[in-house]
Formats: C-alpha cells, structure tokens, sequence
C-alpha cells in the first residue's frame, strides 16, 4: 500500500503533539508542526491527490503522456514549495516525493525503468528536469 509523504508528515505532527501533551517531549525539542504547517500538507495532500488522478485516468499511456503527467506534479509543487519561501522540501521531503511518485506510476502498471531508459534519463531522475524543490 502506497502511502502518502504527507500522511507520513501529518501522523509525525500528531505524534509530536501526544508526545508534547503527556510531557514526553520538551516544547524546544519540538518541530513536527513548524516544519509540516498544515497549509503545507493540505496543498500536497491536493496536489497528490490530482496525481493520483491523472494517472488513473491514463490508459494505455504512451510515454509523452506519462512524462506529462509527471511535469504536472512536478510543477505543481514547485508552486506549492514557492509559497513556503521556498524550504517546504528538504531533502529527505524531496526524496519521498520522488519515491512516491515513481511508485504510483509503477502502482498503475507504468515500467518506470522502461520509461526512463526510452527517456535516456535514470529512474530516479524522472522529475529532474522540472523540478525546483
């Protein structure tokens, strides 16, 4: 089951606040909530969503599809990491992002491998060239 890097995010806020609330957790030590504001997850959670969607709605994609599909995502955020000064995705975020995106696409029955190596890019650079985070 493919889970998303904002569930992830937003589970590790409500850890961190049961953790605050039962004394467990010094407040300075916590950092949950100022890193993953929930306008930050809100606007990911939307933009996976309509990933999602894209890419269920694709069938038999040919590779200028998928790739769009993936510069959508991809775009939209950057505009949502452009709307937190530019520090919404650090680099373990980025990686997640990454990772999930990839594995929807491999989900929906999309050779990822294939699809890279037709592109002449690697797997795991599938997002590079549009993306800014």
């Amino acid at each position: 089951m493919m889970i998303r890097p904002s569930r992830t995010w937003r589970d590790g806020v409500a850890e961190e606040a049961r953790e605050l609330a039962a004394g467990t957790l010094e407040p300075g030590q916590a950092c949950m909530a100022i890193l993953f504001p929930e306008a930050l997850l809100a606007a990911t959670d939307a933009v996976l969503g309509d990933f999602e969607a894209d890419v269920r709605a694709l069938a038999e994609p040919s590779d200028q599809q998928v790739m769009a599909v993936v510069e959508r995502v991809v775009l939209a955020l950057n505009a949502v990491n452009e709307s937190f000064d530019h520090a919404a995705y650090e680099t373990d975020e980025r990686e997640r992002l990454c990772e999930y995106i990839d594995q929807v696409l491999a989900h929906s029955g999309i050779d990822v491998p294939a699809l890279t190596a037709r592109q002449g890019i690697d797997r795991y650079a599938i997002t590079d060239e549009w993306r800014d985070w």
